[in-house]
């Protein structure tokens, strides 16, 4: 399986504390090619936020994220998370109208923003003397040589309660210098290179992303929306990371992806959706990785058995049902203790039942998933006896799971 990268490179307090983390792409190559600054900016801030997941990435500090200006004017903008990330604009925006009112939205939001890498001269502060009290940090690019009247300016930026960041700072000597002019944070070779940093690649279909933003743009039930949703385990796999990283704090426990969905509205969810396809991290074709087959093949065999045991079962039943198969595996995709993940999405007490202790019907069902991956027959025999099935229920229900999962991975062949 292809991975994908970010790097990630610390920024220091004066007591040389991790403060923040800047936050840069990487292509397949681990090469910081970028085609596009605005795809570069939503693929960082997905695969944060949906892959590598913000507490396993950033811990409790906020990353530094560059944006452009089609970023910048773009209402996507609004669906990520501010807690998480400073919005740091790189020096060749125009400080437009337009960019000053959105700079001023943003920051009304609750929004934290900074001025990436710019040299600090007169002339910066003639440009952006409209949005200054808008930001909160200034990375000063020690790599392009200082003002002799850089300490003045530094001394005019706290005014505005700004912190200076002495980026680039590649030595010893720079970063006395950077100490002695005023600086509040650090960043550079000095300290720490940018650490790459790899998870597995699971991308959603791009034809999936594209029809569930439709259907949650138009009249569709939540029902519909709903299965949709349950036809890409890729897709659901993003949303609970999302969900993990701390992004939602739902007072209700979720108990299905129903659940989830109703709770996050739909206009949230398609932004969070348009996120995806911005950051280009969607695959062109529906065949699916052999992790998210196994998935999917859970996900089967926990609705199937289910409806054996329970004939007239309702759907918030087998919403659970699909949310315990989805989560049994959340660990191994996330690289996570399963507890943890539990803890962050904020799960019903039947699904975390289920998944820690096998107890409820639908952790029996997972109990039986695990004996039939490992060939214990035994224990399938035993959960036939203990729930009134007629021998050889399970076997009819692998059988009928492999049938689904093959229609569901090369659906043109049937």
């Amino acid at each position: 399986m292809q991975n994908i990268y970010l790097a990630r490179q610390p920024i220091l307090d004066l007591n040389a504390r991790i403060c923040a983390y800047e936050v840069l792409f990487r292509d397949m190559n681990k090469e910081s090619v970028i085609t596009g600054d605005r795809y570069a900016s939503a693929a960082v801030i997905s695969n944060v936020l949906n892959k590598f997941g913000k507490k396993e990435l950033l811990e409790d500090k906020r990353g530094f994220v560059k944006i452009d200006e089609k970023f910048l004017l773009n209402d996507i903008i609004f669906s990520v998370p501010k807690e998480f990330f400073v919005f740091d604009l790189l020096e060749y925006v125009a400080i437009t109208e337009r960019v000053v009112e959105r700079l001023a939205h943003l920051a009304d939001e609750g929004y934290v923003l900074g001025l990436n890498d710019t040299q600090l001269t007169l002339n910066t502060f003639e440009k952006y003397a409209h949005v200054l009290k808008y930001l909160s940090f200034f990375k000063l690019d020690f790599e392009r040589g200082l003002d002799d009247d850089t300490s003045f300016y530094i001394k005019e930026l706290k005014k505005y309660n700004i912190q200076v960041i002495a980026s680039k700072v590649e030595d010893h000597e720079s970063y006395e210098i950077a100490k002695k002019l005023g600086a509040d944070c650090f960043q550079g070779y000095f300290f720490a290179k940018p650490k790459i940093l790899e998870n597995a690649k699971y991308e959603a279909s791009q034809f999936d992303v594209l029809k569930l933003y439709n259907l949650l743009m138009q009249d569709t039930s939540i029902d519909e929306i709903t299965t949709e949703f349950e036809k890409s385990p890729e897709i659901t796999v993003q949303l609970l990371q999302f969900m993990n990283s701390g992004a939602f704090h739902f007072r209700n426990k979720i108990s299905s992806i129903h659940h989830v969905i109703t709770l996050m509205g739909r206009v949230t969810l398609a932004k969070w959706l348009m996120l995806m396809i911005y950051s280009k991290s969607l695959s062109k074709n529906k065949n699916h990785k052999p992790l998210m087959l196994m998935v999917q093949n859970r996900i089967e065999l926990m609705e199937i058995i289910l409806k054996d045991v329970e004939p007239n079962v309702k759907s918030d039943r087998l919403g659970e049902a699909y949310l315990v198969a989805v989560l049994s595996l959340i660990d191994t995709i996330f690289s996570m203790k399963l507890e943890d993940i539990l803890e962050g999405i904020n799960i019903s007490e039947s699904v975390k039942e289920a998944l820690l202790d096998y107890n409820n019907i639908f952790g029996e069902i997972l109990q039986v998933i695990l004996f039939i991956e490992n060939s214990n027959f035994k224990g399938v025999t035993q959960f036939e006896s203990d729930n009134s099935l007629a021998s050889g229920t399970v076997q009819k229900a692998v059988v009928r799971a492999i049938e689904n999962v093959n229609h569901f991975n090369h659906p043109e062949m049937v």
